[in-house]
């Protein structure tokens, strides 16, 4: 099965889905990964395919609402530390990265799905799964069911590929150093009356509290207001990477948008070249804490994302 053989999209010729299919995500590497941190972007994408644009009632615009837009421009200045970022370039209105592959609404398609779905949880309920049937204010994305096969080829082309990217980067680096940080980078939305800054370490479960704390203080050195786990504890990302007993942790950090972003343009603000300096600022010092820190263990991390 190649990806031609796959979704509606590639019927009507789409050259921007094409383009995710045969790219799904970048790796900006240092010339020498000297950090056991992995910094991660599955929400920056911006290529979106005309297929997904027909298919909407919604505008351009619109469909961006749910993009973590620049995240990975402001989270860039990583590789310059001495660690890898990986970016997801299609959109999380098309294909949400940081969802479990069974994430999924069977009411959004026309036939059986043919894959694995699991109960239905708070997310896929508000329409918030793998699959996306609303944009994060509350809009819906599409005029009608969508093809089994959309749910298939989007698994199959775009999230495992990025997953099984990301699962290399952390082998390579446990491999490497004996321990490993996933940085998992997003924006939220102003609108939730959140700090400049949140932490999601699952209360604890995918970060040790010694990381953690090492990162608030780094934040609120640099001039940052935060808080931890509130509203957003992470995701599938730290729940799959964040596990300790083998060596691997996982940390989410949102920034607050208004810090850098018109929201209604969705275009950059004066002050985001200062937003980024701080950031960076902020992620030296995060970087820099000692692997004593960790309670290293031996052990292998699973090679399969799903």
């Amino acid at each position: 099965m190649t990806p031609s053989d796959q979704g509606s999209g590639h019927q009507g010729g789409d050259a921007a889905l094409a383009l995710l299919f045969g790219e799904p995500f970048r790796i900006a590497r240092p010339l020498r990964q000297s950090l056991p941190f992995i910094f991660a972007s599955p929400h920056s994408g911006r290529i979106y395919p005309g297929s997904l644009v027909a298919a909407s009632r919604l505008d351009a615009l619109a469909l961006r609402r749910s993009e973590d837009a620049f995240a990975d421009e402001l989270f860039g200045g990583v590789t310059g530390l001495g660690a890898p970022l990986i970016t997801a370039r299609f959109p999380r209105a098309y294909c949400d990265a940081n969802r479990a592959p069974g994430e999924l609404d069977p009411g959004m398609f026309s036939g059986p799905l043919g894959l694995a779905v699991d109960a239905p949880g708070a997310r896929v309920l508000a329409g918030l799964g793998v699959i996306p049937r609303i944009v994060r204010d509350g809009a819906e994305i599409y005029r009608g069911k969508l093809a089994p096969q959309e749910a298939q080829a989007r698994l199959a082309y775009l999230h495992r590929p990025y997953h099984a990217a990301l699962m290399g980067l952390v082998e390579e680096t446990l491999a490497r150093f004996g321990v490993a940080i996933v940085i998992d980078c997003h924006s939220m939305p102003s609108a939730l009356a959140v700090p400049d800054i949140v932490l999601g370490d699952r209360y604890g479960a995918s970060a040790p509290p010694a990381l953690t704390g090492w990162t608030e203080n780094a934040f609120a050195n640099a001039g940052f207001s935060i808080v931890r786990n509130s509203p957003y504890a992470g995701g599938y990302t730290t729940t799959l990477y964040g596990r300790g007993p083998v060596g691997c942790h996982a940390l989410q950090i949102e920034i607050n948008r208004s810090l850098y972003l018109e929201e209604d343009t969705m275009a950059r603000r004066p002050a985001f070249e200062t937003v980024q300096k701080r950031l960076l600022e902020a992620l030296t010092k995060v970087t820099a804490i000692p692997l004593s820190a960790f309670n290293r263990r031996s052990g292998s991390m699973p090679l399969a994302a799903e």
